[in-house]
């Protein structure tokens, strides 16, 4: 009974520090996000709202859904594949899968108070 309990123990323990690890490497991939602009837009794409969904699984698989200010951006054929490297190259992280979606598109309602500030909007 004692080496029950004691193993529950260990396993939320295992649960609550896996938690924090997933909480630690968000923070790290929305810093690399930070580092990453739309060149016509002096804003980084985070603080843009291009950025939809950061999912870290057990294994620090990543998938991120993302999307661009325009279905005819120009850098619509390299920006995924530049956020795809960058949050690669954060040590625990093992793939990185990005999802470029159109839904619900994009508009200035979803920039951060940060970018509204940074683009003279407030």
């Amino acid at each position: 009974m004692f080496q029950k309990k004691e193993k529950k123990q260990e396993e939320t323990k295992s649960e609550e520090t896996m938690v924090l690890n997933k909480q630690e490497l968000e923070e790290k991939i929305i810093q690399a996000l930070k580092t990453c602009y739309d060149p016509e837009i002096p804003v980084d794409i985070f603080e843009l709202g291009l950025i939809y969904e950061i999912k870290i699984d057990n294994d620090t698989n990543v998938n991120i859904k993302m999307t661009l200010t325009s279905p005819a951006c120009p850098v619509a054929g390299s920006l995924p594949g530049e956020v795809q490297l960058k949050i690669k190259s954060i040590p625990e992280i093992k793939n990185v899968n990005i999802e470029l979606v159109w839904n619900p598109p994009w508009d200035r309602d979803m920039m951060s108070d940060v970018a509204k500030v940074e683009l003279g909007m407030y």
